[in-house]
């Protein structure tokens, strides 16, 4: 296998590092680096850091004093000989050391290709390969709670389990082919079996719905901001991401289109999504943006309902009756906005009026008060909406807590399903054992397919080329 070398740390830092990994990397190195003391970084021992210079080979000049961490196959992270040189983070510098790496037989690595060698000598399975992406990746807490899960493993156990509890019921089953002429014999009770399957398609499928959890943490959990015109959701919208994102107008239906904004909140990155004002308009372009509203509602895991204080009973009159229709089974939020125009009778007024509506309509909600223009109850908003967010993890991550958010996996899973779903429907249909052990077998091959042990060339090309260079 070639020796690769790429520099794993972006330019301008203080300190760069360049990795090298391959069956001669330790001696090619060892060509460009002078340690300090007797001892060469070949007859050093593995898992040690060694002081020393990098020296150009021809002119004997010294490029830099740097620190080379020394790994011996297997254990390292690709599983092969591998050094990493500390070096000073000038792009000069960098430049000049993989230069003369190359010149001593190291090709520059393809992005992803440190983790590639690493799934290839077994040091990790392809979901794990792929965690590592999503942790370099991750930028809220939530994201990297999974990548770190599921690249140390929690995912691929759990798949390992399935696995071993299918081929048990495979091996059953192609165990009573083998006496197929012995028509009595039975290996296994079909009503234990169909008990299995069914517990295995619990938990594939419990799997599978944890993806729309997923996906939103790793995109970000969609909330929609809804209302009539210049309810003040432009403005909430600029105070909660704290720039002038969307453009504020007294003019009616200046917001005609959506506008996306991610921001970290609580730990979790949320998609705040200020939609065009529902309204009955003839303008074509308007209606366009208010069909595209109720899209953005539907696509939402939580809706905030914003209504102006000042028009409270037209606006909960007006908009009720296609709203909550469609913001059912979400996480709905009414807030009272303008709270500074108007006093503090008409204020509980307006909240007595808002529950009482919405008990008569029996839709869960929370109701807050807030001036989004001078950001009033901004916070207890924000506070809010760390909490939704947190209920809402718990309501969707599956009984075992792993939650999926690699399409690619989630297509495997749902293929599995389909795949159990026949091997129930089978068992039910007193199919024989041939045609269930043949829906089995393709029930483990998708689950295998995540773990990478029947992937093929072109899906790891797929992968690995959206990697990092020096990862």
């Amino acid at each position: 296998m070639d020796n690769i070398c790429a520099i794993a740390t972006p330019t301008g830092g203080a300190i760069g590092i360049i990795r090298i990994s391959g069956p001669d990397a330790i001696t090619i190195t060892s060509k460009i680096f002078k340690p300090t003391g007797k001892t060469s970084l070949e007859e050093r021992a593995s898992n040690t850091i060694t002081f020393g210079t990098i020296v150009e080979i021809s002119t004997q000049e010294i490029v830099d004093e740097v620190l080379v961490s020394l790994f011996r196959a297997p254990h390292s992270y690709t599983g092969e000989n591998s050094t990493e040189i500390s070096c000073h983070g000038s792009e000069y510098i960098l430049n000049r050391v993989m230069q003369m790496l190359v010149q001593q037989g190291c090709r520059i690595a393809r992005p992803g290709e440190y983790t590639e060698r690493a799934f290839l000598n077994g040091k990790m399975d392809l979901s794990q390969a792929e965690a590592v992406a999503d942790l370099i990746a991750s930028t809220t807490e939530a994201n990297h709670h999974i990548a770190m899960q599921q690249m140390r493993g929690g995912f691929s156990q759990e798949l390992r389990q399935l696995r071993d509890q299918l081929l048990h019921i495979t091996s059953l089953l192609e165990l009573e082919l083998d006496f197929s002429d012995h028509e009595e014999l039975e290996f296994a009770s079909r009503k234990e079996l169909l008990q299995l399957a069914q517990k295995i398609h619990t938990h594939i499928s419990s799997l599978c719905q944890s993806f729309r959890l997923g996906n939103a943490l790793k995109r970000g959990v969609p909330i929609a901001i809804v209302g009539e015109t210049n309810a003040g959701k432009s403005t909430l919208l600029n105070a909660l991401v704290g720039e002038e994102r969307a453009l504020v107008s007294n003019i009616h239906g200046t917001t005609r289109d959506t506008i996306e904004e991610a921001v970290n909140v609580g730990g979790t990155l949320v998609r705040f999504i200020d939609t065009a004002g529902i309204r009955d308009t003839n303008d074509q372009v308007e209606r366009m943006g208010i069909d595209r509203t109720y899209a953005k509602i539907d696509e939402a895991d939580v809706v905030l309902w914003l209504i102006d204080l000042t028009d409270y009973k037209n606006q909960y009159t007006t908009l009720s009756h296609t709203l909550l229709p469609a913001v059912q089974g979400k996480q709905l939020t009414i807030l009272l906005n303008k709270q500074d125009l108007v006093d503090a009778k008409a204020l509980s007024q307006a909240e007595a009026y808002i529950k009482e509506q919405m008990e008569i309509s029996n839709q869960p909600f929370t109701l807050l008060t807030l001036c989004a223009q001078h950001h009033d109850g901004l916070k207890d908003l924000q506070a809010l909406l760390a909490a939704t967010l947190t209920q809402l993890k718990q309501l969707q991550s599956n009984a075992t807590g792993t939650i999926v958010s690699n399409l690619r996996h989630y297509e495997a899973l749902s293929a599995a399903l389909t795949s159990i779903d026949r091997v129930i429907e089978g068992m039910h249909q007193g199919l024989s054992g041939d045609f269930i052990s043949q829906d089995l077998r393709e029930c483990i091959y998708h689950l295998s397919d995540i773990a990478g042990e029947v992937t093929t060339d072109e899906v790891l090309g797929n992968i690995f080329k959206h990697f990092c260079i020096g990862k």
